[in-house]
């Protein structure tokens, strides 16, 4: 996860939850799980792009792929039929833009142009109906994201989806197997779109809600994932308050995401009331105090008017008692009023220490914390049998802890690559 809340994908990213689909959703479902997108390598192009990924296609607004059409001596509505093709029919291969001229594609794959979707590598699926994705990357990377299916009593479903920002995480929290399988480097732009997009042709179904609680730290790859949350609002058409990205918590970011005055929910993985505990559960919190990131927090909520919603992941022994609650309570009040608490109690791992909490502990914990009148919720656990907690599946097909990339080391701040 983010070696934080994200490390608990398990759960529906929201609460408190409906029941989970039906089993006649789960079976269409089942029935398109053989995914296949094939992926190319190409030379750069000539033509004008973002930045971000000049010959990926995918992560471009629609006027920037009315420029691309532009630049190759085509009329800009091919630019429109472009973007309708990407978001909307979901075409993998530039030659199967049927809807296009021939020339036209052939000078697009002659550029080095490529869509920029990846192949499915792998999907598990739990009883419940939640699927885990891995997606293999250009560079044979794994990755995984998780789609999410709750169905109400009115057959209404709502899709979530939570995706990866990096492959693997540097922040190594002691309750993550996305951190003990290490940490390649940061996701690019096309690699998280695509990521909903494959949830929503698996489900045959929209994406209703994102959040960024898969593999890695959001914060530590901030450019990619901001790229992206514009691209899932305004070409995926996801609003601005369905989307949460969440963070174990990086010097500065925090303030740097408030400049941005999203509509989207800040969701900080906090796991202890106390600096002293939350350094034994997050390493990297000893360069990161608890007073700091109380302040950012508040501040945030000030220059966005957004509340912040806290991640404590419940860990039986640790840091679940009813003292814990009060102590947790009492930190919040004395930073300000707009929070959010969702409890997650914890989904063991393998080669883990820690242990899930009776449900007992957790009833109590969230008793303590209403009775002080902080807003809290706990999240349905989902897919225990799908290897659903963050890590737990790539880490089976991806046995090799990663070796860091050294332009990734070099963009990482201290934070990233001293725990």
């Amino acid at each position: 996860m983010i070696a934080t809340s994200m490390a608990l994908i398990q759960h529906v990213c929201s609460a408190p939850l409906a029941r989970a689909a039906r089993p006649r959703f789960l079976a269409a479902v089942i029935s398109s799980r053989n995914l296949s997108i094939r992926s190319s390598s190409s030379p750069p192009s000539p033509a004008r792009a973002s930045q971000a990924d000049s010959h990926v296609l995918l992560g471009m607004s629609e006027q920037e792929l009315q420029q691309v059409a532009l630049d190759f001596g085509q009329q800009s509505f091919r630019g429109k039929q472009l973007h309708h093709l990407i978001y909307k029919r979901k075409v993998k291969e530039i030659q199967d833009f049927s809807q296009l001229p021939q020339a036209f594609r052939n000078d697009l794959e002659e550029a080095g142009w490529k869509v920029g979707r990846s192949p499915i590598h792998n999907t598990v699926t739990a009883l419940d109906g939640t699927i885990k994705l891995l997606i293999k990357l250009e560079d044979n990377r794994l990755i995984e994201t998780v789609g999410i299916p709750v169905e109400d009593s009115k057959g209404s479903v709502r899709l979530t989806a939570c995706v990866s920002s990096q492959v693997g995480c540097p922040l190594r929290c002691s309750f993550c197997a996305t951190g003990k399988g290490g940490f390649s480097r940061n996701l690019k732009r096309h690699e998280i779109v695509e990521q909903v997009l494959a949830i929503e042709e698996l489900f045959k179904h929209r994406v209703t809600n994102v959040v960024f609680m898969g593999m890695g730290e959001p914060m530590l790859n901030l450019k990619s994932v901001l790229e992206a949350h514009q691209c899932l609002n305004k070409d995926v058409q996801i609003g601005q308050r369905m989307i949460t990205i969440s963070t174990v918590g990086v010097p500065n970011t925090i303030r740097k995401l408030a400049s941005h005055k999203l509509q989207s929910t800040l969701a900080v993985s906090l796991h202890a009331p106390n600096q002293k505990l939350r350094e034994a559960i997050v390493p990297s919190a000893k360069s990161y105090p608890l007073d700091a990131i109380m302040k950012d927090c508040k501040d945030y909520f000030l220059e966005t008017s957004r509340r912040v919603s806290f991640e404590y992941a419940l860990l039986a022994g640790v840091n679940d008692k009813t003292e814990h609650a009060v102590e947790l309570a009492e930190l919040l009040h004395e930073w300000g009023r707009s929070y959010h608490v969702n409890l997650i109690p914890f989904n063991p791992i393998e080669g883990s220490d820690y242990q899930r909490p009776h449900k007992k502990a957790v009833m109590a914990f969230a008793a303590a914390l209403e009775s002080r009148k902080i807003t809290v919720s706990t999240r349905q656990t989902r897919g225990l049998d799908a290897s659903a907690a963050c890590g737990q599946l790539r880490n089976k097909f991806q046995k090799s802890p990663l070796l860091l990339d050294s332009e990734d080391l070099q963009s990482q701040p201290d934070i990233a690559v001293a725990c």
